[in-house]
């Protein structure tokens, strides 16, 4: 019999399972289950939405159960077009190659090492011979890729799909035959793949995959998922103090999301939490002890309280932080203040500088600035601090040309 508690906590955040039945019944057989994840090595660095999965991949861990952390460096050069609106750039194999490498080391900060196992899908790919991956392309019609989202959407709005971008879901299924996998994981916009592998396990006369999406992690932004790309990720190798103040932005609302997906307590200590703030209680505390946790899993509980009194000093008692980046600018004459921090890259362009200032968001030694059409003096020694928000600071050193 399987204890409750062990079903609870393999469903716990899941989206989707296909199916719960199927799930029980493969526990039941009282052997470890291979558990497949994968993870195109298309950047150098995982963020707190890949954290998601390995949360969850290592929960099947500390059951006892085989997990498959499968690197993607065949997959890696198509480019997964899961909840993508244009085709992805082809990356060349050294860039995997390096990427692998640092992610493997990342992964291991939520993975257990020893319980581990790291497998490549160019081991088998890389040795399939073209008469071989035809045939497999043969499993599926055109018309059932196009039930696919992504794919269905592109279509419509007549943006091209690549022939190679069909190859895909095949391959990420054919992982599953090769890997004999009982569970596979992925986030939502996954499942259309992951349903590929289920199909494919039959037709080989293997048992059928159980298929469990997780949600997608939104960015700080609060409005999409979590990507480099969209310049909205927490990076896991990102500075105590860098990642402390990211969380530390969310909205109040986002937070319980975070805490929901990524945080270590038990629903029911959440929804003390979450009980608490309802009351009259700050939602910056939970924040705070949010920030805590995440800062102290990736790096240390000593720099997460480092981080939180950092924190403190420099947004509520609006102190500088001693170390900051330095940028040194040459004009000809006295520069507009946007103009400046654009160029000193504090904000991305000088309408977001204006934006800023306007917001009443934009200091220039710890004194607020409201005029867009402020300047700056020029001098041999002149310097200023400039801040844009509670995150962004540096030291210009304004020199004339």
């Amino acid at each position: 019999m399987i204890p409750d508690s062990t079903i609870s906590t393999l469903l716990q955040g899941v989206q989707q399972v296909f199916s719960e039945e199927e799930l029980l019944e493969r526990l039941q057989q009282q052997r470890p289950l291979r558990v497949k994840v994968g993870f195109d090595p298309t950047a150098p660095d995982l963020h707190l939405g890949h954290t998601v999965l390995m949360r969850k991949m290592r929960q099947f861990q500390d059951l006892g159960h085989q997990v498959i952390f499968l690197i993607g460096d065949f997959t890696g050069r198509i480019g997964d077009p899961s909840g993508r609106n244009s085709t992805r750039p082809i990356l060349d194999a050294e860039e995997l190659q390096a990427n692998r490498e640092t992610y493997l080391e990342q992964a291991f900060k939520v993975l257990d090492r020893d319980k581990t196992e790291i497998r490549s899908n160019a081991e088998w790919m890389d040795a399939m011979p073209l008469e071989e991956l035809v045939r497999l392309a043969s499993e599926m019609t055109v018309a059932r890729m196009l039930e696919r989202d992504d794919f269905s959407k592109r279509y419509a709005d007549n943006q091209p799909i690549a022939v190679h971008e069909f190859l895909y879901p095949l391959i990420q299924g054919y992982d599953s035959v090769m890997l004999e996998t009982d569970v596979e994981l992925g986030g939502t916009d996954q499942t259309f793949n992951l349903l590929v592998g289920r199909e494919m396990q039959k037709r080989r006369g293997q048992l059928p995959q159980i298929v469990m999406t997780l949600p997608l992690l939104e960015g700080t932004d609060g409005v999409r998922k979590m990507s480099k790309s969209y310049d909205n990720a927490i990076g896991i190798q990102e500075s105590p103090q860098e990642m402390f103040g990211k969380v530390m932005s969310l909205s109040d609302e986002l937070m319980w999301r975070y805490f929901e997906l990524l945080s270590l307590r038990s629903p029911e200590e959440i929804a003390a939490l979450r009980d608490q703030v309802a009351q009259g209680g700050n939602p910056r505390d939970a924040k705070m002890a949010l920030a805590c946790e995440l800062v102290g899993r990736f790096h240390s509980e000593e720099q997460a309280n480092q981080a939180q009194e950092d924190f403190i000093a420099r947004f509520q008692q609006h102190q500088l932080p001693e170390e900051m980046e330095e940028v040194e600018l040459h004009y000809s004459e006295d520069p507009p203040l946007p103009q400046v921090l654009q160029q000193s890259g504090l904000c991305a362009s000088t309408s977001e500088a204006r934006r800023m200032i306007e917001a009443g968001a934009v200091r220039v030694d710890e004194v607020k600035v409201g005029d867009i059409k402020a300047t700056l003096p020029l001098g041999e020694d002149m310097s200023k601090v400039l801040q844009v928000g509670r995150r962004r600071v540096c030291r210009v050193h304004l020199r004339q040309k």
